[in-house]
């Protein structure tokens, strides 16, 4: 019986390792490449065998880059810590305040499951300084030249745009988990560290952030790097202490590789052929749609070559077991992004319009009839979009009456959660509204559908944000006395009253107590 199962682990190697050799290891590569390359009459075709894959193209730098450490940065580090011959991972602080509180720190990162505390060691650090943006635009003194010379029109990073402090060497792999909000400014921080090789994973709320990065970050198609795209269900959240997180809900992450344009010009998807239970065994094709859209370009396969970088860090998160990561294509992730748009338009907004937890908006007549109004219109813009034309089961997956169903779901599975959007508007800090509701009316412009619900939703919690934002920003100017000067007085309904004591909380008088008897 042990003579069985050795041979037949032995057999399971050699499929793995590839064709039985008595050279050494690196010749085996050298055959493996010699035996992958294409002839004149064959079409090149990617190995199934992942380790001839590495062997024929090594991977040069395992190192693993995070931006944005909150707490699904620090999470995502420290599950990448947490697996058999773990990658090198580097923290990439914002501010020189979080790098010196790292370096002061026991440098570890902490990650609390049913009150059980596991530690991780081992990390780098890295200081990239984000860079401000106003209306669209990179501004300040660290943005280097803004007419770059040379006629190829390529800006590159001069001494001013290298803030002191910040490393030069090249970024390979690069997870951004910030807010969509912040996506700008962090890359802007890093653009110069990235080459046409590396890979961003984008692990964002929202949708529209890959297209803005390609608009404002990198123009140029040539020099683009590859980008991969995360949707994050997990739920954590911060402690007292810094660098500690708590992983509050078990969830999952769903990750897909999108096609370069390099590779493929934005284009519709070709559906996968499907097969029906209980019919002929022929597949199932599509039907055209019925009104194409005209300036839609003709279908085309979502199938790219994985580079050496994206397959790499796709397989690093995909056998990180906290993490439950599952590999989507390019279309079944496009869905899967617009079932949690979908979802976000409707919670999100409206949990920010009524203060109230996300259980807030069920079981209410009046608030029903609103969601199904939002909901209209964002079925009628997913349904339109030229990406999804021929893919099957699309209209009924976003028909208005089963987004309602995933709706009322979500909100009664997290009815005690308080929103994102929520927590950043009382906090007094920008939403994502723009890339959730904002899609949808942009892309409803873009087709010919008025969105006007979603829109009116739009600006109603922009202004709610900037009305508490003017409210937070109202406060008694903290401000002491010149030499010589008398002391600053507040002026009070009942007299005047030093400021020290305003400060310091001292602000009653003597006929105040007896007014509140």
């Amino acid at each position: 019986m042990g003579r069985v199962a050795s041979y037949q682990t032995s057999g399971r190697r050699r499929s793995w390792l590839g064709p039985e050799s008595t050279e050494p290891q690196a010749k085996q590569g050298i055959n493996a490449e010699k035996d992958a390359s294409p002839t004149a009459n064959e079409a090149p075709r990617m190995s199934r065998n992942p380790a001839e894959f590495y062997r024929a193209q090594p991977v040069r730098d395992r190192r693993i880059h995070v931006m944005g450490l909150g707490s699904v940065g620090y999470f995502i580090a420290h599950s990448l810590k947490g697996i058999p011959n773990a990658p090198p991972v580097t923290l990439v602080f914002h501010s020189r305040n979080g790098l010196k509180q790292w370096e002061e720190s026991p440098k570890r990162l902490q990650c609390v499951t049913d009150r059980d505390t596991e530690r991780r060691e081992g990390y780098d650090a890295d200081l990239a300084l984000s860079r401000s943006r106003y209306h669209g635009k990179e501004v300040g003194s660290n943005t280097g030249d803004p007419f770059p010379e040379g006629s190829d029109g390529q800006e590159r990073p001069s001494a001013e745009s290298i803030m002191y402090g910040e490393s030069t060497e090249p970024i390979n792999s690069l997870i951004l988990c910030m807010k969509s909000t912040h996506v700008l400014s962090a890359l802007s921080s890093v653009k110069h560290r990235l080459h046409k090789d590396s890979v961003i994973c984008f692990l964002q709320n929202g949708m529209g952030i890959v297209e803005e990065v390609s608009k404002e970050i990198f123009p140029d198609v040539a020099t683009r790097p590859h980008y991969m795209v995360g949707i994050n269900s997990h739920g954590m959240h911060r402690t007292d202490d810094p660098f500690t997180v708590v992983h509050a809900g078990f969830g999952a992450i769903s990750l897909g590789i999108l096609p370069n344009e390099r590779d493929r010009e934005p284009a519709p998807y070709t559906p996968t052929p499907k097969f029906a239970a209980h019919s002929s065994p022929q597949p199932i094709e599509p039907v055209r749609p019925a009104n194409p859209s005209p300036s839609a370009p003709p279908v085309t396969d979502s199938n790219s070559t994985f580079t050496t970088n994206s397959r790499y860090l796709l397989r690093t998160l995909l056998r990180t077991p906290v993490l439950c990561a599952a590999g989507f294509s390019p279309p079944d992730l496009l869905q899967l992004q617009l079932e949690k748009l979908a979802a976000n338009c409707i919670i999100n907004p409206l949990t920010v319009m009524l203060d109230g937890r996300n259980g807030s908006i069920l079981y209410n007549y009046s608030l029903t009839r609103v969601i199904r109004l939002l909901l209209s219109e964002v079925s009628l813009v997913i349904r339109s979009l030229p990406e999804l034309q021929y893919i099957p089961n699309v209209q009924q997956r976003f028909d208005p009456g089963r987004l309602e169903t995933v709706v009322v779901g979500v909100a009664n599975r997290t009815s005690d959660n308080i929103s994102s959007m929520l927590a950043d508007v009382r906090a007094g800090r920008q939403t994502e509204i723009d890339y959730i509701n904002g899609w949808i009316v942009k892309k409803g412009e873009e087709m010919g559908v008025k969105c006007f619900m979603n829109f009116m939703l739009m600006h109603m919690v922009k202004g709610k944000g900037g009305f508490i934002q003017m409210e937070l920003g109202e406060g008694v100017p903290f401000v002491e006395p010149r030499l010589g000067e008398e002391e600053v007085m507040i002026k009070d309904a009942f007299g005047d009253i030093p400021l020290a004591d305003v400060v310091a909380g001292e602000t009653s008088t003597p006929e105040e107590p007896e007014k509140l008897r």
